[in-house]
């Protein structure tokens, strides 16, 4: 049974939106539990490495056997598509940098925070990246639209923000640094994607090579030397299993291939604005789940980013039939600037 590019297109989207706000969720829900930040980094990377390490080696393979005797492509260890030093700069940024910041973060702040923190404020950081690095120029259309959103995300947090800042002894405010340096390494990722026009399947490999190389046995040997508290060997195989298939196969893999779909469909431009619905679902997602309070602040700013998105994506152009490739919500330099 064959599906319309239209039904892909929307599934991929719900697919798309559904990963990214559990992330949120899920990460803020955990970081109590047992596993510590950096124990989750782990099976994060252990997760992706399962399924993109066997395909790197794959395509590293058949690029090799296409170069028929002539030089061939870039490639490291035989397992990243790309060579070392940009495996090494996307890894560090995109890989190790991103994941160990947010789950480190969710340890000190509500998940209302990282929906402001993390994806609220990721479409205007890597706009401003894009301006000031690659020189791109922002059309009068997407910066109001952009700037709905923004209020709609100050107005999500900023509240509890003010008040975690103003509370004495809080510690409230270390997460939500944390936050936004990871935002900032996404960013600068996403520059980076472009700058170099990279493939979405080559960058996903090329991050968790890079990530499952270095950081795997970093840590084992902190942990071994006892500078690392670890919390690894106490924990149920079932957390274990869970953490490894959402944080590592859902939330790197899946998400990548599904929002490359939903591009083909909607276009980059729109595309992005379908996902800026994730900070409002998940900070609805923290009060219904984790019992994290409501105010009337939420529902002020679901309203101001719906109204961001609706505008942003009637005021741009009909969808593309043939989109970008995309990693992680960022698009090819060759037709990024819209």
């Amino acid at each position: 049974m064959r599906f319309s590019p239209r039904t892909v297109g929307i599934a991929a989207a719900i697919v798309t939106v559904t990963i990214w706000t559990s992330f949120i969720v899920i990460a803020r829900a955990t970081a109590h539990r047992g596993l510590t930040p950096l124990d989750i980094c782990l099976l994060r990377f252990a997760g992706a490495a399962l399924v993109l390490l066997p395909w790197g080696a794959w395509l590293v393979w058949q690029r090799q056997k296409a170069s028929a005797g002539a030089a061939a492509p870039a490639s490291w260890l035989g397992l990243s598509p790309l060579g070392f030093r940009l495996t090494a700069l996307i890894g560090m940024v995109g890989g190790v940098g991103y994941a160990s910041l947010a789950y480190s973060g969710f340890y000190f702040a509500p998940a209302a925070h990282a929906s402001v923190l993390l994806p609220g404020t990721l479409p205007l950081s890597t706009t401003l990246m894009a301006v000031l690095i690659l020189g791109d120029r922002v059309s009068r259309v997407r910066a109001i639209g952009l700037g709905l959103i923004f209020l709609g995300d100050v107005m999500v947090g900023g509240a509890s923000l003010l008040r975690a800042w103003l509370e004495p002894g809080s510690e409230v405010w270390k997460g939500d640094l944390l936050f936004l340096a990871a935002s900032s390494c996404w960013a600068v990722y996403s520059v980076l994607v472009r700058k170099h026009a990279l493939q979405a399947v080559q960058a996903t490999i090329a991050i968790s090579v890079f990530a499952f190389v270095t950081y795997v046995p970093v840590y084992a040997l902190l942990t071994l030397s006892g500078a690392l508290a670890s919390r690894l060997a106490s924990a149920p195989w079932g957390e274990i299993v869970f953490q490894m298939v959402f944080q590592g196969v859902g939330s790197v893999v899946i998400s990548g291939i599904t929002f490359t779909k939903m591009v083909q469909h909607f276009g980059p431009v729109r595309s992005t604005m379908i996902t800026a619905v994730v900070p409002g679902l998940s900070a609805l997602g923290a009060v219904m789940f984790l019992g994290e309070p409501l105010y009337w602040n939420l529902l002020a700013g679901l309203a101001l980013v719906t109204a961001g998105i609706v505008f942003g994506v009637r005021a741009q152009a009909k969808p593309v039939a043939n989109a970008p490739d995309l990693i992680a919500g960022h698009a090819n330099p060759a037709r990024a600037k819209t």
